[in-house]
């Protein structure tokens, strides 16, 4: 949800910093006379941050301007590294069930996102932490196979199993 910046007459200060439709600045001016000159152009004065004294203004189509907001932020997302996909092991998972949750992690790496690996241990199975390890571990050997991956969180021993994230190089 982007915040939406204040448009015209919505703008307190009694000064303010234009900066024209063409990106030059026009200096500091009376919020009256800032507002008339976006007008005579036919478009509007927008606040584009309120942080420094007097607050800076920009000239140009409110509508333009929440576009690129929202392409901006879209781009910002995306360089994130996406989101964080899950995947869950069992105890005692056949080597062709493991393979079929290698692929689909491949495919939520590829996507740049990054892979939260669980192995929930139940009852006995808490006590051979070893053996789980081990299927953790040739889970990561197959897949480093087919995919660079980097891990990011190590492998953590949690009340219920264990967990890891991965992330692709």
């Amino acid at each position: 949800m982007i915040k939406r910046p204040l448009v015209n007459n919505q703008i307190k200060a009694p000064r303010v910093r234009i900066i024209d439709e063409t990106g030059k600045q026009a200096g500091i001016l009376a919020l009256e006379t800032a507002i008339r000159m976006a007008k005579e152009r036919n478009l509007d004065l927008i606040q584009v941050t309120e942080k420094v004294e007097p607050p800076v203004c920009k000239i140009m189509d409110y509508g333009k301007y929440l576009y690129w907001l929202q392409k901006k932020e879209k781009a910002a997302k995306i360089s994130r590294g996406g989101e964080l996909k899950g995947i869950r092991l069992g105890f005692n998972i056949s080597l062709h069930d493991l393979e079929t949750r290698v692929r689909q992690a491949e495919k939520f790496l590829k996507k740049r996102n990054r892979v939260k690996i669980e192995m929930i241990l139940q009852g006995r199975e808490k006590t051979l932490e070893e053996f789980a390890k081990g299927k953790i571990n040739q889970f990561l050997e197959i897949l480093e196979k087919l995919i660079p991956i980097k891990i990011e969180r190590e492998l953590k021993r949690e009340p219920r199993g264990f967990t890891m994230i991965i992330a692709k190089k």
